[in-house]
């Protein structure tokens, strides 16, 4: 089959550098030359098409004032248009081949986005490339292969994205202040951008370690304790029961492993809140050997995984959740691990996905692990999907923030609604430390944005609460208690359109004191969150007690259930999904309610403030679901 694609003759010229890194980061220097027979798994991200013009796409069916508003695409359609062009595929296969590799060592994923030379070694790597590698230790320990540029022929350079393993430094490191705090799991590889479940990550809400004896059941208390008929009086929102489009609406809920619900607690919960969906329980999705693992039990197992469910599904009942639980009881999963399992157009693993980064089946490490292959397309994705975990951009490989935004996009194209958390650290890290030099410091003074809430594609929800001694009519402040709502600037991605009326207007009439030393203040990029929701003192059932839970990872579920009863509505009536939302809040901001107090500090600042209007604290504001469900239903 790939010689079939061996259709275009090479121009004979010299190689230009592709990619170069003039520094090392904070922390690395070179150690030792690798043996020219070391392993490396050489990994060539080809161009993909039209992405650009994806993004146009997306806003035009993404804006209810469009006459092509709604009309979402079909996964096929998706794959056909993005796909790395013929030409590409040739041209690169052409090279390799021509530079020694033998056609049956290279194998092109599914999607053709990405091509994996098999049994490479760093003498082949580095003649195909014209780079050297080195060996690179930090301070740490730690030791990396990598080099500072490498080269490709003027032919070849246009239909390649990147090459990995080159100049990106993917080998991440904890915080300063978590490394005393390893668990076995980390200190045996676990990658970095898989541990979005465990005990001890940043996305996980705050939980009291107390048990809650009184729950009140007045709204007067409602500053106190959040429950789901204070979340229902403060935004508008029907209370649960017959819905009209059960058959064709989802929503879906990740949480990756070790986290995983308690089915006794969900019990606990309905008969206090729910009486009549006692037993009932979400659709299961395990992906790459995930399950609820009966020997993680604690708040810092089951808390989250809880609060999501207990919540989503005393919102949307009788729909019934599909529960993505994803990696097995040693590998947590990642990001892109989920992203393979709900679009074989992406799966990445026979080239995409990075030892470094994502998890990696079978879990040869671990005999009772998963120990099938990354599932492939295994799982459709709903129309809506609530996401309470996070990462910082500084935590992620570089070239992550390449390639999953446009998956994220590209699911918007598909109509579905994506919501991320944006974090509880103010404008800090998820563990409450800065950015120096593009590492963690304690002692660093610039902002972290948190990612994927920053990818322009999906919509990112930060948390308000009610005032302290205030009533549950009371105006929102931003969240100040136990945690801040992330938010700030891309360090990354571009302003899209839909926001830049938004941006513009802020830093007009509001403009931060801040320097660009402290956060990209270009005017120029992704500011967030978009939307926000009560976060603090959330009534949650975890292993068999009521305690109170807080954070975006609590706002998020509650922002899924609200879109997710819109589309219950407008399925009802013949029309399709909201999908991608951002265009039509951002043109709409009268649909929320707007937050002008508080603020998120972080680094040694007091953040930004919470302002009339947008603001990179609380976005929009949060919703109103009767002035929300009017305006999706006349477009």
């Amino acid at each position: 089959m790939l010689a079939l694609l061996l259709i275009i003759p090479l121009a004979l010229a010299l190689p230009k550098s592709h990619e170069s890194r003039h520094s090392h980061p904070k922390g690395w220097r070179p150690h030792t030359a690798p043996s020219p027979s070391h392993p490396l798994p050489l990994r060539i991200a080809l161009t993909q098409s039209n992405l650009q013009l994806g993004a146009s796409h997306l806003e035009v069916i993404s804006n209810p004032d469009s006459p092509e508003y709604g009309h979402h695409w079909t996964p096929e359609k998706v794959a056909e248009f993005f796909a790395p062009s013929t030409e590409s595929v040739s041209a690169v296969i052409a090279w390799l081949i021509e530079g020694g590799v033998e056609e049956s060592r290279l194998e092109l994923s599914k999607s053709k986005g990405w091509l994996s030379v098999h049994n490479a070694t760093v003498q082949e790597a580095e003649r195909l490339l014209s780079t050297t590698y080195s060996f690179y230790t930090h301070v740490s320990g730690a030791s990396h292969l990598a080099c500072s540029d490498y080269s490709l022929p003027p032919s070849v350079s246009p239909h390649v994205d990147f090459i990995t393993p080159t100049i990106h430094y993917d080998f991440q490191l904890p915080p300063p202040s978590k490394r005393g705090l390893k668990r076995e799991k980390r200190a045996k590889g676990m990658p970095p951008a898989a541990q979005l479940g465990l005990p001890d990550s940043a996305s996980l809400p705050k939980m009291d370690l107390g048990g809650l004896f009184t729950i009140f059941d007045q709204l007067t208390h409602c500053a106190d304790q959040i429950t789901p008929d204070c979340l229902r009086a403060m935004y508008g929102i029907p209370p649960a029961g017959i819905r009209l489009s059960t058959s064709k609406n989802s929503l879906g809920v990740l949480e990756f492993a070790p986290q995983a619900y308690l089915p006794a607690d969900l019990d606990i919960w309905f008969r206090k809140f729910l009486p009549w969906a006692v037993g009932s329980r979400p659709q299961f999705a395990g992906i790459d050997g995930g399950n609820l693992d009966p020997r993680s039990v604690g708040l810092q197992y089951n808390g989250e995984s809880d609060l999501d469910l207990e919540y989503t599904m005393g919102f949307v009942w009788p729909l019934k959740p599909v529960l993505y639980q994803i990696g097995d009881s040693y590998l947590s999963g990642s990001f892109n691990n989920f992203l393979d399992a709900i679009d074989a157009s992406y799966c990445t693993y026979l080239g995409g996905d990075d030892p470094t980064q994502d998890s990696i089946y079978p879990d040869t490490d671990n005999p009772d692990g998963y120990q099938g292959t990354n599932q492939c397309g295994a799982f459709q994705a709903t129309k809506v999907m609530s996401v309470s975990y996070y990462t910082c951009v500084a935590n992620v490989l570089p070239v992550t923030p390449m390639l999953t935004p446009s998956q994220y996009m590209k699911l918007g194209l598909q109509g579905v609604t994506l919501l991320f958390s944006t974090g509880d650290s103010g404008v800090a890290s998820g563990y409450g430390v800065c950015s120096e030099d593009g590492q963690y410091s304690s002692t660093g003074t610039r902002f972290v944005p948190s990612f994927p809430a920053t990818c322009p594609y999906v919509t990112g929800v930060g948390a308000t609460q009610l005032p302290e001694g205030g009533s549950v009519f009371s105006k929102e402040v931003a969240v100040e208690s136990k945690v801040y709502s992330s938010g700030g600037f891309s360090d990354i991605f571009a302003l899209p359109s839909y926001q830049s009326k938004a941006v513009q207007s802020y830093y007009a009439k509001y403009a931060p004191p801040y320097t660009a030393a402290q956060y990209n203040n270009s005017q120029a990029v992704r500011g967030f969150p978009d939307i926000s929701a009560n976060g603090l003192n959330y009534v949650v059932a975890a292993s068999g007690n009521f305690t109170l839970g807080s954070g975006t990872s609590a706002a998020t579920p509650v922002v899924a259930s609200i879109f997710t009863l819109i589309n219950d509505e407008r399925l009802a009536i013949g029309k399709g999904p909201v999908g991608f939302v951002n265009p039509a809040l951002y043109a709409n901001p009268w649909m929320l309610n707007d937050i002008i107090s508080g603020n998120n500090p972080g680094c040694g600042t007091d953040g930004f403030a919470a302002v009339p209007g947008w603001d990179p604290v609380t976005g929009l504001g949060t919703p109103n679901y009767p002035a929300m469900l009017a305006y999706f239903l006349l477009h």
